[in-house]
């Protein structure tokens, strides 16, 4: 069966969920609505709708001009077995003594790896971004200079992926918390794909506003691969929730962001104890109250 997509981008993060908004009363309804942020300092904002039928042309240009955005592009989406697809295309992905892969790929799990299942009808956090990837890598290299973490949270944990790397390698329960209830049934259902079931605490929660969160801080680590905006949001509760000596692993910086967000957090405690980009991201190691490296 053959669907449809329709999207336009808008400035400003109000416009978008405004006109989100109108988009869903639209005759035919469309089958889901989303509203994202294009990450490039444009200030603009995709809105994007899915529809069973061809959507009304017209009453998707009047909703256009009525919000001041662009005009939305209508295309047709094939019918794909899109799970297939990207088990195809996802290869495995290894990130240190980390080896992420799909069920398909089951059998080139390499003996010495630590191994993390990531199945492709999950795919929001697999390991390929280079955001992912990056925090891993970085999670790595401090497990090779000697740094082993007692306390560990992943918050916007995703696919939980982080929090199970730290589980497999650490003793103790990792916390992970998600602000979306969907993303956090995704990251129970990995842990327990992954064996690590009592090894990893699965949570809804902003942040650290989670109660299981406040009540296991200080962390010794915490990993937050979200975006700018809430990483620098939740910079003064990292200095509350993570302890002297300890560290956060962060992402989902564009490479042009990332100075502004070590600015942020050297104000909230933290020095810079190293950077690394992987095409457009950058991934941030910051430690509290301990010398640069």
């Amino acid at each position: 069966m053959t669907t449809f997509s329709a999207l336009t981008t808008i400035t400003g993060e109000d416009a978008a969920y405004k006109l989100a908004d109108d988009l869903e009363a639209i005759v035919p309804e469309p089958t889901g609505v989303g509203v994202f942020e294009i990450e490039d300092g444009s200030g603009l904002w995709e809105v994007g709708a899915y529809f069973m039928e061809r959507p009304d042309i017209a009453a998707l240009a009047v909703l256009a001009t009525l919000h001041h955005a662009r005009p939305f592009t209508v295309s047709e989406i094939p019918d794909q077995d899109w799970v297939s697809k990207v088990q195809r295309e996802l290869a495995p992905v290894v990130a240190g003594r980390f080896f992420v892969y799909g069920s398909h790929d089951a059998d080139k799990v390499p003996d010495d790896a630590v191994p993390l299942l990531i199945d492709a009808a999950m795919a929001f956090g697999t390991g390929h971004h280079g955001t992912t990837l990056g925090c891993l890598q970085a999670f790595d290299a401090l497990l090779e200079s000697g740094i082993t973490p007692k306390n560990v949270a992943d918050v916007g944990c995703g696919t939980a992926v982080l929090a199970m790397a730290a589980a497999h390698v650490l003793p103790g329960v990792v916390l992970a918390s998600d602000i979306d209830p969907v993303a956090v049934e995704v990251a129970q259902a990995n842990v327990v794909s992954n064996g690590l079931a009592g090894r990893v605490d699965c949570v809804v929660g902003a942040g650290f506003a989670a109660e299981r969160l406040w009540d296991a801080a200080p962390f010794d680590l915490v990993f937050a691969n979200i975006l700018k905006a809430p990483l620098i949001g939740l910079a003064p509760d990292m200095n509350t929730h993570v302890a002297a000596g300890g560290h956060v692993i962060l992402s989902g910086i564009l490479n042009e962001q990332a100075d502004e967000v070590v600015t942020v957090y050297k104000q909230n405690g933290f020095n810079l104890a190293s950077k690394s980009h992987i095409v457009d991201w950058t991934t941030l190691v910051m430690s509290k109250n301990s010398p640069t490296l």
